[in-house]
């Protein structure tokens, strides 16, 4: 199957669902959310999407998601947190943090999330190609 061009509505789409689910998750999560998060998960979604169109197996593909779900969530911690000090949140009360801005107790949780998207992807993608 060779994959087609997309217009950017659809990635935008795709980013702003993201960035509403991510929210959504942060706020029944811990009661609320920070506008800076909204954009790392709208990246973060985006990055799945793309994830879940690759042939590999979903597991390696899950723990790439993981990855790259840490690595935002690193780089818009460092962003947010330690260069315009707002405070979003901190880990450092956590084992194994790096700078309070991600701990491997996320990154398993965002593998986990990683799977769900990605195996979501997936089976929407074969119910559209057979339908």
């Amino acid at each position: 199957m060779t994959r087609q061009k997309r217009p950017l509505l659809f990635h935008a789409t795709e980013f702003l669902c993201g960035g509403a689910a991510y929210g959504m998750i942060e706020v029944l999560w811990r009661g609320y959310t920070h506008f800076s998060m909204l954009l790392a998960g709208g990246i973060c979604f985006w990055i799945l999407c793309r994830l879940s169109e690759k042939s590999a197996h979903w597991l390696p593909l899950s723990i790439m998601g993981g990855l790259c779900i840490t690595a935002v969530e690193l780089i818009t911690g460092c962003i947010v947190n330690l260069w315009l000090g707002w405070g979003v949140w901190d880990y450092s009360g956590r084992a194994f943090h790096a700078w309070g801005q991600v701990c491997p107790d996320f990154s398993i949780i965002w593998c986990v999330l990683s799977c769900i998207v990605i195996l979501c992807g997936k089976a929407v993608r074969r119910i559209r190609v057979k339908g």
